[in-house]
């Protein structure tokens, strides 16, 4: 329950930080150092190396980050065009949404092969911009008990990681974190809303 708390702690402050500013070139430098920040409390979690994030984000230098993470934004729209993966701007942050419908079975945390050249076209980016770390996070819908769905969600989380180690992004970039069943995206009440539910975000957070 504590990781869950630090990990809603970590969206809220990211969808406040993403609202607060109107023009991605010229955002201010708080963003890194409130995410570090929460992420170090994170590592109560047994896997500390996985939270990378206390120690690699620090104040965001100015407008030219805005102008970075605008390049970058622009060069994942065109990597992932058509492919389902949704590609949202908060403030300096870009979220990756990545459908669970095509990225997993039902109850499976093994990537689609179907998806693999999806997250391909990701680290391929991720790669070029190597001035950013990736929290990514898993989430399941309200089937199945808590717990089950916890541990579920952190092996989604770990088997997108995975993928983008093989394809060459630096693991020390990468942060995994299980959200469970608590964050949902639509209604539990209809199969349509728990398949939205089901899903693997990954927000791209830039460092100086």
């Amino acid at each position: 329950m504590k990781n869950i708390v630090v990990a809603m702690g970590l969206s809220s402050v990211l969808l406040v930080t993403g609202c607060a500013t109107n023009n991605n070139t010229q955002n201010g430098a708080a963003i890194g150092a409130v995410v570090g920040a929460l992420l170090g409390k994170a590592t109560g979690d047994n896997d500390k190396s996985r939270y990378v994030w206390g120690a690699a984000v620090g104040a965001i230098a100015g407008s030219a980050i805005g102008s970075y993470m605008d390049k970058q934004e622009a060069e994942l729209n065109k990597e992932l065009a058509g492919s389902g993966v949704e590609v949202v701007r908060n403030g300096d942050n870009i979220d990756l949404i990545l459908p669970g419908d095509i990225t997993f079975a039902k109850n499976s945390s093994v990537v689609s092969g179907e998806f693999t050249p999806e997250l391909q076209s990701v680290a391929k980016v991720i790669n070029e911009y190597n001035q950013t770390v990736l929290l990514i996070k898993g989430h399941t819908d309200s089937d199945g008990s808590e717990q089950y769905n916890q541990a579920l969600s952190e092996r989604r989380a770990d088997a997108v990681k995975s993928v983008l180690i093989v394809n060459n992004v630096n693991p020390s970039r990468l942060t995994t974190i299980g959200m469970g069943e608590y964050q949902p995206k639509a209604s539990n009440a209809t199969a349509q809303g728990k398949q939205q539910n089901r899903r693997v975000e990954l927000t791209i957070q830039p460092v100086t």
